[in-house]
């Protein structure tokens, strides 16, 4: 397999034929059954290793009756190494600061630092080697590749430019490409404005971002009295949030921008995005490059494969990283994969609709379980929708109702309420057959929800403040009964 060894060895200066479909020919196109002989050999390479610089590892291994020496086959990976999850990082860290007894390379070899946002818990810190941002470079320019761009392509990034990896991801790849890099980044007032201004001007031939915000820039530009379509671009590649996968916002975004769209994606401790849509032809969800990052599709109460065809969480393994490399990471993501082949050629597995959300994302109403992703592909495929909406879960007596609030599109609003009533309707009646439930519906005024250049957050579980209203009550009510006892 070209130029594929542990740790890996890429020459910097390589760059395919221009008019080559694939960045490694015979990586991406090589027989499944081939290419699982190549994973095994290197998951024996990667899991000594880890075993031989981590404490993590050897621990968590010999409590689990593992050693390298026992791997035979996948079918033993799946069965014998334990997964890991975003907790056991978070204690890692907490027990041997501030990397954690998995980080495998010298302190000083460190060359990035990045992680999660810590709104929940102990913030998760990544250490990444040189050798390490090299591989993520490499891996991402093939990606990006395979979705056309080329060197000398303009690349507008328009993603925060912080801890979050999803951008310096693309920046990576589009250095290693040899394309023109324009790291417009976001997240300041005023700049969803400027970013419409210089990509009028500069006229780039690619673009990141997350998907609300390229909707969001869409309008905006529209606003400015900018033409979308008049910015050139030819490849939009996204990650991030669901979304590029979901029918209704892949198909606004392509009809907005006039250009293919691409849905990447895995988690930020595995690297910015190794799923990815990998041409025109086989855009629609992502394939999972395996030979960057074996990725199995898992029952999330056993952690066992699923058969092709069916539901599970990825479950997550390096194959090139040495910094702190991830060895069965659970997503805690949902989604469904397929196998091979594809119709640009590439024999990796695939994830047709993406990303559906992470499971505890879910909610469950009148025991249906519901994702934020179905509701947002339901409205995004009904004309008058106006680009926002917001889903609030609360309880009318005993039962869990679930509202959505949607906006309206300007003109339908203008219209009046036979307009509105028609959206109502129409949105109470898809939602239904799509969940399975009922759902109120309630049209507002466009505007009314503000737009954002990151992840949109449309979830309001109003539940949480019903219990504890009735916990409360309880209370009170016990609390009566004791000072004021009946009279016999």
């Amino acid at each position: 397999m070209e130029f594929w060894s542990f740790p890996p060895k890429y020459d910097p200066a390589y760059m395919p034929d221009p008019s080559s479909r694939y960045w490694f020919p015979k990586r991406e196109t090589m027989a499944p059954a081939d290419r699982d002989k190549a994973i095994l050999e290197r998951l024996k390479e990667v899991t000594r290793y880890a075993y031989a610089h981590s404490a993590f590892y050897r621990r968590k291994w010999d409590e689990a009756g593992f050693h390298p020496d026992h791997l035979r086959s996948l079918e033993d990976f799946e069965e014998k190494v334990p997964v890991i999850t975003k907790k056991d990082l978070r204690e890692a860290q907490a027990r041997a600061p501030k990397f954690g007894d998995y980080l495998c390379i010298p302190n000083s070899e460190i060359y990035h630092i990045h992680g999660t946002s810590g709104t929940t818990g102990r913030p998760t810190v990544f250490a990444i080697g040189r050798n390490d941002w090299d591989a993520i470079a490499n891996a991402h320019a093939r990606i990006m590749w395979a979705m056309g761009i080329r060197p000398g392509d303009l690349v507008f990034i328009a993603a925060i430019f912080s801890l979050y990896m999803g951008s310096w991801g693309a920046l990576a790849g589009a250095e290693r490409l040899h394309a023109k890099a324009f790291p417009f980044g976001a997240g300041a007032a005023g700049m969803t404005a400027r970013a419409a201004q210089w990509m009028d001007q500069m006229k780039p031939s690619a673009f990141y971002s997350t998907p609300s915000f390229a909707l969001h820039l869409a309008e905006v530009a529209q606003s400015e009295g900018l033409n979308p379509r008049g910015f050139g671009l030819r490849h939009m590649f996204f990650s991030g949030e669901p979304g590029a996968s979901v029918p209704g916002v892949r198909n606004k975004i392509k009809e907005a921008y006039s250009a293919e769209v691409f849905d990447c994606g895995t988690m930020a401790e595995m690297s910015p995005f190794m799923h990815a849509g990998a041409s025109k032809e086989s855009a629609q969800g992502m394939l999972l490059w395996q030979d960057i990052v074996y990725t199995e599709v898992c029952d999330p109460k056993t952690f066992r494969r699923v058969s092709y065809g069916q539901r599970g969480t990825p479950v997550y393994t390096h194959l090139e990283r040495t910094s702190q490399p991830m060895i069965r990471l659970v997503s805690g993501d949902l989604t469904l994969w397929e196998s091979g082949p594809n119709p640009c050629g590439r024999t990796y597995p695939r994830l047709p609709n993406g990303i559906f959300g992470r499971i505890d994302d879910m909610f469950t109403i009148r025991g249906e379980n519901v994702y934020p992703s179905e509701v947002d592909a339901v409205l995004n495929e009904i004309p008058s929708y106006g680009g926002e909406h917001r889903i609030i879960i609360n309880r009318e007596g005993t039962m869990d109702e679930l509202l959505v609030r949607v906006e309206a599109k300007p003109d339908v609003y203008e219209r009046g309420e036979g307009s509105i009533s028609s959206l109502r309707t129409e949105a109470s009646g898809k939602l239904q057959k799509m969940l399975g439930i009922r759902a109120k519906v309630e049209i507002v005024a466009p505007g009314t929800y503000p737009r954002t250049d990151f992840k949109a957050r449309r979830v309001i579980d109003d539940r949480e403040v019903f219990r504890e209203l009735n916990t409360k009550l309880s209370q009170e009510a016990d609390r009566c009964v004791i000072e004021f006892p009946l009279s016999r």
